[in-house]
């Protein structure tokens, strides 16, 4: 791969993967049927969980996650700014509104103080979605002592997470699990820890969020004899369910995962310890190389209350002291073979939001943004592709010397 060119992110599919979709494309099911069970139930073991539901993506699982709390018109959720635009408009797809939070200029993650910031602009507080960013986790003891003493939902965007664990040394518990939340969120895209395509989940703890998830994600429907409002069509004359029927109590979305997802989902989750434990040796291995480029160049902030699992691995850059700007030194990466990205443009930029809620204050967020640039990070990366992106940087930076 050395002589490749590098993609910032890139899925890890094997031979056992593809022989998992082709055993479901050889047989009886497609859509939904036991392979979606089966890596449910797996998913839901891994991250200790009571329950687990899949779904067609991280932005289904959050609307999911949003219509399950009940969250609408008159509600605010807090949200941290450095996301995807996912997390905001699952908020304002149910039509609450979306109150932005700051967030660290070092980690990029939503913190205590930052939320309690946001809380006091917040005129309605139902519900707060931190995000565990690059693979490192929010302070969820910490946001979830807030939520508790506020009365609030909480739903973990861990969409870049999967394999994460949170909380200090000797007391951690794997993202996931809903310690300290009503909901987690995870997405399979195939740039993320583990690809279904694409594919996301809910995780929780709760028998009545779980079963809002599954019925929300199949159109709403009801096939529950006990939960019948039209007996005179459910019924027979014998008082029995007529095999065909069902309810919609209220209208949901085709958000369902098919057994071709769920099959590829199953095989490759039984290699997410793999990935994460070679993900976690390429940042260190970054880490390492980086040291010659500080101040210039280093990387995020590393949080004493995660054991993380990179799905990014994101450098630092000071710009302006390096005499270049981000787009020409993308542009030299680019040219060396190595491909780069920027997470995130914090949303609260986004016109659409700036039109709804004006321009807001966020200086922890901007000064992360100024100097964030995502390098190549996936499992089946060599460590001489680390040595060579560190190189074809130090090499562009050079350049203007």
């Amino acid at each position: 791969m050395t002589a490749d060119f590098l993609p910032y992110g890139r899925q890890s599919i094997g031979e056992d993967d593809i022989a998992a979709v082709a055993a479901v494309l050889r047989g009886d099911w497609l859509t939904t049927g036991p392979a979606v069970g089966r890596f449910e139930a797996a998913l839901a073991a891994k991250v200790g969980s009571r329950f687990g539901a899949s779904c067609s993506s991280g932005t289904a699982a959050l609307h999911l996650a949003a219509l399950a709390l009940g969250l609408g018109p008159g509600d605010s959720v807090v949200v941290p700014t450095m996301t995807f635009l996912a997390t905001a408009n699952a908020v304002r797809y149910v039509g609450a509104e979306v109150v932005f939070a700051d967030v660290d200029s070092e980690s990029g993650l939503m913190t205590a103080e930052t939320l309690d910031a946001a809380l006091k602009r917040s005129a309605k507080p139902a519900a707060i979605f931190p995000v565990h960013l690059n693979g490192q986790c929010a302070d969820m003891r910490a946001l979830g002592a807030i939520a508790v003493r506020g009365g609030l939902k909480v739903v973990e965007d861990a969409a870049h997470a999967l394999g994460a664990a949170n909380g200090s040394p000797g007391q951690q518990s794997p993202v996931g699990g809903c310690d300290n939340s009503d909901m987690a969120i995870f997405s399979f895209h195939p740039v993320k820890t583990i690809a279904m395509g694409e594919g996301g989940a809910v995780t929780t703890n709760e028998p009545g969020l779980y079963e809002r998830v599954t019925r929300l994600r199949n159109h709403g429907m009801v096939r529950d004899e006990k939960r019948t409002e039209n007996p005179d069509l459910a019924f027979d004359a014998n008082g029995s369910l007529n095999p065909w029927y069902y309810e919609m109590p209220e209208p949901g979305f085709n958000y369902r995962a098919s057994d071709i997802h769920c099959a590829l989902g199953l095989s490759q989750l039984g290699k997410l310890d793999s990935f994460v434990a070679r993900r976690r040796e390429l940042a260190a291995r970054y880490d390492a190389a980086l040291a010659r480029l500080a101040p210039i160049v280093r990387p995020i902030a590393r949080v004493p209350y995660c054991t993380p699992a990179w799905h990014l691995y994101v450098a630092l850059i000071d710009f302006a002291a390096a005499g270049i700007t981000r787009a020409k030194l993308m542009a030299r990466l680019q040219a060396k073979g190595i491909g780069t990205q920027v997470h995130y443009i914090p949303v609260h930029l986004q016109p659409y939001y700036r039109k709804r809620y004006g321009d807001l204050d966020l200086p922890g967020a901007r000064a992360y943004y100024e100097r964030v640039l995502s390098l190549p990070l996936f499992p089946a990366m060599a460590d001489a592709d680390v040595d060579r992106v560190v190189a074809a940087l130090e090499d562009s930076l050079e350049e203007l010397s």
